[in-house]
């Protein structure tokens, strides 16, 4: 049992995070998008830093760890929430879903770029295999260009963002608990999410009006369930399968979100939504090292 307990977690945080994207769906269509994702990531800090007191882990910083929560904050909370927000006040939560599938192929994209790590020709195919389904998602329905919304390109820009912040995080996790580096993270990030929603959305405040019992409970389940916990666990558990494996699981994220999309807000589910999905899929695999790595492993067990 303890052996896929891991496994049975990252199952776990992959459906929170995938039904997650249909309830921030329901929060930007009732409150402006930038201010409730700052309330959203501003509680969902404070309550990582309530469990990281009852763990014992909360310290202050060293003074050479701040580049690294900052950074991280910025990219991996401030642009990647502000431009999620953005982007799903303005397209479909399927959309948005099937778009975020492609963190993993990024991510190792990220990684060629900033480490120089070799790109093999099965990364490139999953590079091209991958964008071909986001594509297919986007231009689909034979609305052509037509098809694209501006909602779509926030989106794509909210997780090349949180791409990048993974290289930044990945850096940091050997100086700092990576647990303590999300509570800072979200807590300076959502600050900065505060000052910027006064700036874009002066009635934002105003919004809050439109809050009802319902929403509330959509809005805690978001912040504490999957953005505070979910991120917890996500970031304890990846510790002990390996980034190869998370890649795998990752790919559950996109079909819950699909799933979510379609039982709690109702949107209509087409062909070319599963094809973009049936693309991504092995563009996740291969582009970002999963399959290399599983048939290097497979490799070692022969012999």
């Amino acid at each position: 049992m303890q052996k896929i307990k891991p496994y049975l977690l990252l199952i776990l945080v992959m459906m929170i995070w995938g039904f997650n994207v249909p309830l921030i769906k329901i929060l930007v269509s009732t409150v402006q998008p930038v201010t409730i994702t700052a309330f959203r990531i501003f509680t969902a800090s404070l309550v990582v830093f309530i469990i990281l007191t009852r763990m014992g882990k909360v310290h202050w910083p060293a003074i050479y760890h701040w580049k690294y929560i900052l950074g991280g904050g910025l990219f991996n909370v401030f642009f990647h929430h502000l431009f999620l927000g953005l982007g799903a006040a303005g397209t479909s939560s399927v959309h948005t879903g099937i778009i975020l599938g492609l963190g993993p192929i990024l991510t190792a994209f990220m990684s060629v770029l900033f480490f120089q790590r070799g790109l093999s020709a099965l990364r490139v195919l999953g590079f091209l295999t991958g964008t071909a389904g986001v594509l297919v998602t986007v231009l689909g329905g034979g609305a052509g260009l037509g098809g694209f919304v501006l909602g779509d390109l926030f989106i794509f820009f909210s997780i090349t963002a949180q791409a990048f912040s993974f290289i930044l995080v990945s850096r940091a996790a050997r100086d700092i608990d990576p647990l303590l580096l999300t509570g800072y993270m979200q807590l300076f990030g959502s600050l900065g999410l505060f000052v910027t929603s006064f700036l874009l959305e002066p009635n934002g405040l105003a919004s809050l009006q439109n809050v009802h019992f319902q929403t509330v409970i959509v809005f805690l389940v978001s912040a504490v369930g999957a953005t505070a916990v979910g991120h917890l666990v996500y970031n304890n558990t990846i510790t002990k399968i390996g980034p190869a494996e998370a890649a795998i699981f990752l790919n559950l994220n996109t079909f819950f979100s699909i799933v979510g999309s379609a039982v709690i807000l109702g949107e209509p589910i087409y062909y070319y939504h599963w094809l973009g999905l049936l693309l991504i899929v092995p563009g996740v695999l291969m582009g970002s090292g999963a399959l290399e790595e599983m048939i290097r492993r497979r490799r070692r067990a022969v012999r």
